[in-house]
């Protein structure tokens, strides 16, 4: 994957979850401020986890374009998030979209830092679901990560299918595609359609 092409997969991811963090401000009736620290919370949290486990320079130090957009986002969404009726739809779409990137970015960067296969998969879905449950834990809305039908399932996809295709020596820009392809078709499911994992159902004990 180029450097171009991750930056602006990242930016991607970034921008979507900050406009997921925004929603939720607006939904629970926030000021400026609000909207901002939420806004980054969710745009930059799960990239903050993946960096400081791969004891990596956090990459909205380095580069302060993602804070700028964070920012920027949060004070567009603050004065026109009440043109959009059906908020919690999109956010739920735009969190899909940054689950499924996030999926892939986090798998690349852990590979890139020499991680395993299994860490770097661990590593995406982290990157991919922290932001998310951060924002919604700290506005105390029940967590997207928590809901019965599939959320982290379709992170972990988007990280299997990039990391299968990258070891398998497919394109870089491919394996993303595919990886990022595949997660947000399956969360596009779970949302249209409500697919969910089979839950546990508890059964009796047995008399000894």
């Amino acid at each position: 994957m180029t450097i171009d092409f991750a930056h602006g997969l990242d930016l991607l991811g970034v921008a979507v979850f900050a406009a997921s963090g925004s929603l939720v401000a607006s939904r629970k009736q926030m000021d400026i401020i609000g909207f901002v620290l939420l806004s980054t919370l969710a745009g930059v949290g799960g990239g903050s986890l993946r960096d400081l486990l791969l004891d990596r320079g956090i990459f909205w130090i380095t580069d302060q374009s993602y804070l700028a957009v964070c920012v920027a986002i949060a004070v567009v969404c603050y004065f026109s998030a009440h043109l959009i009726q059906r908020r919690y739809i999109v956010l739920l779409w735009a969190d899909a979209i940054g689950l499924a990137a996030y999926g892939v970015l986090g798998a690349h960067i852990a590979v890139s830092e020499g991680a395993g296969i299994v860490p770097a998969i661990a590593l995406g879905v982290m990157t991919a679901t922290f932001g998310g449950l951060a924002r919604d834990v700290v506005s105390l809305e029940n967590p997207l990560i928590l809901k019965h039908e599939i959320y982290a399932t379709a992170a972990l996809l988007a990280s299997c299918i990039y990391i299968a295709l990258h070891a398998a020596g497919a394109d870089p820009a491919l394996a993303a595609a595919a990886g990022f392809a595949g997660g947000l078709a399956l969360r596009a499911g779970a949302i249209a359609r409500g697919w969910a994992l089979p839950r546990y159902r508890p059964r009796g004990g047995r008399d000894y």
